[in-house]
This record gives structure tokens, sequence and C-alpha cells, in this order.
């Protein structure tokens, strides 16, 4: 499913627009996107939680010249489903 698809299925099941379907979508995910910059947690009951995580620095191989390299540490953005979500995907 894209994006279009998607806000077809919100504008059907909330009864609203496409237009207006999109405007909360791009709302939601803004407000994901800022608190995760912000180093929040998002936790919705029954879908899952936003989190950030970080990962250290570590020594990788660059496969073209065997030659070894740092790998600098960073954030990344991970979801981990909710009991709800994990059941409703295993039926």
């Amino acid at each position: 499913m894209n994006k279009t698809e998607l806000i077809s299925k919100i504008a059907e099941g909330a009864g609203l627009t496409k237009v207006d379907a999109k405007k909360a979508l791009d709302a939601t995910v803004e407000a994901i996107k800022n608190a995760l910059v912000e180093g929040d947690k998002i936790q919705l009951v029954g879908f899952g939680t936003f989190a950030v995580s970080e990962k250290p620095a570590r020594e990788g191989i660059n496969p073209a010249t065997k030659e070894k390299i740092t790998i600098a540490a960073k954030k990344v953005a991970k979801f981990k489903a909710g009991a709800e979500l994990a059941e409703a995907v295993n039926k």
C-alpha cells in the first residue's frame, strides 16, 4: 500500500474527504517525526511504539578494498509492534 492508497482508506474509514485525510496523515507523520527528532518516544496503545535508538561507532571492512574503516555512531528510528497489532498480523 502506498501513501495515496492509505489516504483513500483513511478517508473512507473516517468519513473524511481525501484532502482532509491527506492533511491528517501529513500532520500525524510530521508530529511523529518531530517527537523522534526531540528524542521522545511515541506509544500508541494497541498499535506500537516509535523510539530513537543509538548505535555506537564500530569497525567495519570496505568490501571493495578490504580496508578496515570506522563506521560512525548514529541514531536510528525504531518501531516495536504492540500486542494487538502483532496478534492481528499473525492470524
